[in-house]
């Protein structure tokens, strides 16, 4: 009985301890064999290499990869491990061989490892080369032979085996030596790979070529012999000379791969760019640069958006400047002055409210808002302009006066509906100069604004006439990512979409830079709805163009903010773009948005709904919100005797000679602008001398302005300088009779200019013309 006992004791101790053995056995193998950090890697929509980051180590070490190349599958297996496939992790015949050698000779001269154990010993660093930690990875191998399969053990080896120097894996070894992708290598590279990670720090290449060329031929003479190559192959690839440094790695995106790296450091991310579109770019960049620098202009950035996916394809995050220029600062992510380029938002925002029509004559004469005094690029102004060819031309006092009526808070409610992150004030803080560069943005929400408009146009048309929820979403760089348009819906997102096409029509017309004006006369040309803008003193140059398929968008200027002549978005920015459209596939024009516009007769003269005074009418289709706004205000009927050379009225003429005709009149200082670049424009005629009621007449001042501050400067000889006065009649012959306060000055006639020299503080300026009409301004001289 006592024996019996015994018995089952001992059994169930035997049994404890092996059941205690296989659970140490079963967890002694981590989760997570590498704990490495690895380099941040991005590549291409077709996954060609972009550009690295090295590890936080300092070694270029590629995350792990399970895709190994035949050629050095085949090569590191004859070489490291013939018996790869049959053994259990390890072999052996090749520990007794390495056992009976190292007796022999008294020292270690060979080891005997399979891969499997190579790898357990790569993933205990720092560990001594002892029997006993070998019968460790003796027994860890074979856990990791029942864990893992032979491909994914081979994929750590290749991952993870040293190849010299700061080399780590065979991604990295590949780039580094043979500025190629691992797929790529022939025989001879695979085989001087594969012998590397046996002496990565006695041979590599550079060092030790002659010991490194024998290895690596006597590996290639084994694949003869192994009827694994030809002869062919062979003597061609032992001719095949050796990597003498390493190459740099590709630096196809660096600015994309900063960012990354902020996001997925040390992962390896498949991007959206197209690898020979951003290659083209960089090489488009880097010609303007060479141009720019020239006049101290040292950075830019341009970014390529796919409209219908909302990917990126191009990412050029700066210029191939130096340090000292900041060439490492992202620019397309910084927030910068927008110059003109809120403009299109503008004109959309007022079509889809219904304030204006595409050609609604805006006015564009000197203009002052409390101390704000917009003033035209060139310095001169129209009297009035169609809205579209404000926009077009880019025209600032139109803008301003157009902001002003819509609303300056109206307006910057569209805006933050654009998601714009760097327009962080209320609409007081940036006030009428928010749409001339007030306010602040970056490339990349305004190219995914612009995107977002296009995309809207294009649903529209191919939804039978429906928007999605979620037009404004965020573009992606990465592959594995696909944008959430939203739900279908009859409800417009922000606007609607034949606000928008008529914006783009507008921006159609923009002038193209001078080396393109001829663009309009060839029938292949691309239609590209685009606009510029150019910041307060000449400090960023934008350009932001789209097609039905495309967004690109173009910053240049100086990091530091350093403003240059010459910095203007037509003549800096717009020849980058257009040089990156002309890499871009044809798009047809977008389709006309019909069902959400309506076809009615519209004033050729004013851009306005045609009224009954409106004999110069046409049909056109505008938005339906569009027919909110008033009939044209400029036409007037007035009646004229048969001659039609004075007016005339029932106190002068018989009804039944009266002629009555439409007339196209503009307010006084809009005409005197006006009929200057316009000069088939015909004021109204005068009434004949002996018709009662026929003087009303009206004036304006040109100058000074409302309120107006004025410093009178001297000229070289301390004298100073007249002030002079301008008036604009509605019938410039008459006599105008002019005061300062209240003392007469004189008379002027035709031509209504009067110079004074008043002095220092406020004055009133009184002109009174022959009928009786008064005009006032007050004017304040500076000392």
């Amino acid at each position: 009985m006592t024996r019996l006992t015994n018995y089952i004791k001992r059994h169930k101790i035997k049994s404890v301890i092996i059941t205690v053995l296989l659970v140490v056995y079963y967890f002694c193998l981590p989760n997570q064999l590498f704990k490495d950090p690895t380099s941040t890697v991005i590549t291409s929509s077709n996954n060609e290499l972009l550009g690295a980051q090295i590890a936080k180590d300092g070694q270029w070490r590629f995350p792990e990869n399970d895709s190994i190349p035949e050629k050095f599958k085949t090569c590191i297996i004859q070489f490291e491990d013939e018996y790869f496939y049959k053994h259990p992790g390890f072999n052996p015949i090749s520990i007794f061989k390495a056992l009976r050698d190292n007796i022999k000779s008294g020292k270690v001269t060979r080891g005997g490892s399979t891969i499997t154990q190579q790898v357990i010993r790569l993933s205990r660093k720092g560990t001594q080369r002892t029997y006993f930690e070998k019968l460790k990875e003796i027994i860890l191998a074979t856990r990791l032979e029942f864990r893992d399969s032979k491909n994914k053990i081979l994929s750590y080896y290749s991952s993870h085996a040293p190849f010299g120097g700061n080399v780590v894996g065979l991604d990295a070894a590949s780039w580094r030596y043979f500025n190629r992708n691992a797929m790529h290598l022939s025989w001879a590279e695979s085989a001087t790979l594969a012998v590397l990670p046996n002496a990565p720090s006695l041979i590599y290449p550079g060092k030790n070529q002659e010991r490194l060329l024998k290895k690596r031929n006597r590996l290639l003479k084994k694949l003869l012999d192994k009827n694994i190559i030809d002869s062919l192959t062979y003597n061609l690839s032992i001719v095949e000379r050796l990597s003498q440094k390493p190459y740099p790695l590709p630096q196809t995106a660096p600015h994309l791969l900063q960012k990354t790296a902020k996001s997925y450091n040390g992962k390896r991310i498949q991007t959206t760019i197209s690898a020979q579109l951003q290659k083209q770019v960089n090489s488009i960049v880097k010609s303007h640069y060479k141009k720019l620098s020239q006049n101290e202009i040292h950075n830019a950035a341009v970014l390529v958006l796919d409209v219908n996916t909302r990917q990126v394809l191009a990412y050029v995050g700066n210029t191939p400047t130096d340090k000292t220029h900041q060439n490492h600062v992202d620019i397309v992510n910084k927030p910068r002055s927008t110059g003109s380029i809120l403009k299109p938002f503008l004109y959309t925002a007022m079509l889809d409210a219904g304030d204006i029509l595409p050609h609604t004559l805006v006015a564009d004469v000197p203009s002052q808002f409390g101390s704000y005094n917009p003033e035209n690029y060139n310095k001169t102004y129209d009297g009035v302009v169609p809205a579209s060819r404000a926009l077009s031309r880019s025209l600032n006092v139109p803008s301003v006066r157009m902001l002003q009526e819509f609303g300056l808070d109206r307006f910057h409610h569209y805006l933050k509906q654009l998601q714009l992150k760097d327009l962080k004030y209320n609409a007081n803080h940036y006030g009428l100069s928010l749409i001339l560069g007030g306010a602040e943005s970056n490339l990349w929400d305004l190219c995914k604004s612009y995107a977002a408009l296009s995309s809207t146009l294009n649903h529209f048309s191919e939804t039978s006439s429906e928007y999605f929820s979620n037009e404004f979403c965020e573009p992606t760089f990465l592959a594995s990512e696909t944008v959430d348009f939203g739900k279908k819906t009859t409800d417009k997102t922000l606007f609607d979409a034949a606000s928008i096409y008529l914006t783009y029509n507008s921006l159609k017309e923009v002038n193209r830079p001078e080396s393109d004006e001829s663009w309009a006369f060839f029938d292949g040309s691309k239609q590209i709805a685009w606009k510029t803008g150019t910041s307060f003193g000449f400090r960023d140059a934008w350009a932001i163009g789209t097609t039905k398929d495309y967004v690109v968008g173009v910053w240049v200027g100086n990091a530091d903010g350093e403003g240059r002549p010459g910095l203007v978005g037509v003549e800096t920015a717009a020849p980058i773009l257009f040089d990156v459209f002309d890499l871009l596939p044809n798009s047809d024009w977008f389709a006309e948005p019909f069902d959400e516009m309506q076809e009615i007769e519209i004033c050729k003269e004013s851009g306005h709904r045609a009224s009954q005074n409106c004999k110069n009418a046409e049909t056109q289709f505008i938005q339906i919100s569009g027919l909110k706004t008033k009939p044209c205000p400029y036409h007037v009927l007035i009646h004229l005797e048969k001659t039609e050379t004075f007016q005339v009225n029932s106190s002068c003429e018989s009804i039944g000679d009266i002629v009555h005709k439409s007339w196209f009149v503009l307010p006084p200082l809009m005409a005197f602008y006006y009929k200057a670049k316009n000069p088939f424009y015909r004021p109204l005629p005068k009434f004949r001398n002996d018709c009662l009621g026929g003087n009303t007449m009206s004036m304006q001042f040109i100058y000074p302005k409302e309120n107006n501050s004025i410093f009178l400067p001297k000229d070289f000889d301390s004298n100073t300088n007249d002030l002079v006065l301008k008036m604009a009649h509605s019938k410039p012959e008459s006599t105008l009779f002019w005061y300062l306060n209240n003392r007469f000055l004189g008379s002027t006639k035709d031509i209504h200019e009067f110079a004074i020299k008043p002095k220092t503080g406020k004055h009133l300026i009184t002109v009174v013309d022959e009928f009786g009409n008064e005009a006032k301004r007050w004017v304040e001289i500076l000392e």
